[in-house]
């Protein structure tokens, strides 16, 4: 597979709830497929036949899930051996983890804020910069969503900024986290997007979210995007320029023409903010 992406590219989650579904896909349904190495590594037998079909008939952008960037646990040096690997046999164009922490004496199975300080800046950019290395490549981190954190001394778009620049890469920004923390937690989601670099957005999640009784939102990846999400999304695109975007549904999957209706979305949104031919007089 040519592992060219475009900026202007629309993709889905390989999830194995959707494989046969994915098989069935036109070359032109999608413009990439976004997998977590973590759950690929080592599988063989039918599994790992699909997925070396879908990765010769589409692009693999690549998920991190347990690397753990800001936990205190020693990198698992093994693990980014294995992904390396992964990533080269599939030539894959982009590969991301999360600006969280999944493990203490072992995996929590939960993706949890770090504390907005300096020190955290300094600890989480260092073990950025190790993978970074022992990837061979740039990486991106992702914005995650939520719902406490641990003595806050600066904001969130600082903590962030902070980091990208301490550590010298990417930011995969999730529209929808951006969103469900800003109402949660009470600031201007138009707003955190203006105080972020716009060099330094390489692609995009968009994803749907639930509200409960108390008011609270949760980010889910079961439920369709939001319209004030989608509106987000073409604010973004106004203010980074057009980048991949995946569009994440981990579980409750509805047809896939629903999907893919969401993937055109994603199309229509990303051609109002490309260039227009000009016009011959």
């Amino acid at each position: 597979m040519n592992p060219t992406l475009h900026t202007a590219s629309a993709g889905l989650g390989l999830r194995r709830g959707m494989l046969t579904d994915l098989l069935a896909l036109t070359p032109d349904a999608v413009d990439f497929l976004e997998c977590a190495p973590d759950n690929w590594i080592g599988v063989g037998g039918s599994f790992g036949k699909v997925l070396d079909e879908l990765s010769t008939r589409f692009p693999i952008t690549c998920h991190g899930l347990s690397l753990s960037l800001g936990g205190t646990d020693p990198l698992d040096r093994r693990l980014l051996v294995r992904t390396r690997e992964f990533i080269d046999r599939h030539a894959v164009t982009l590969y991301s983890e999360h600006l969280s922490y999944c493990a203490a004496d072992g995996q929590l199975y939960d993706l949890l804020p770090l504390p907005f300080t300096e020190e955290a800046v300094r600890h989480v950019a260092a073990r950025i910069s190790q993978v970074q290395d022992m990837l061979g490549r740039r990486i991106a981190v992702e914005n995650i969503s939520y719902y406490a954190v641990p003595t806050p001394a600066m904001s969130e778009s600082e903590f962030i900024n902070a980091v990208l620049a301490e550590a010298d890469c990417d930011l995969l920004l999730d529209v929808n986290n951006v969103f469900v923390n800003a109402c949660n937690h009470g600031y201007d989601a138009f707003g955190f997007l203006d105080q972020l670099p716009p060099d330094r957005v390489a692609s995009y999640h968009v994803a749907g979210h639930i509200d409960r009784a108390d008011g609270l939102k949760i980010d889910t990846h079961g439920a369709a995007v939001r319209g004030l999400v989608w509106t987000l999304l073409d604010h973004a695109y106004a203010r980074f320029g057009v980048r991949p975007t995946l569009l994440e549904r981990d579980f409750n999957f509805p047809p896939i023409a629903e999907l893919l209706a969401e993937v055109a979305r994603i199309r229509d949104t990303q051609a109002t903010h490309l260039p227009r031919p000009e016009l011959v007089p």
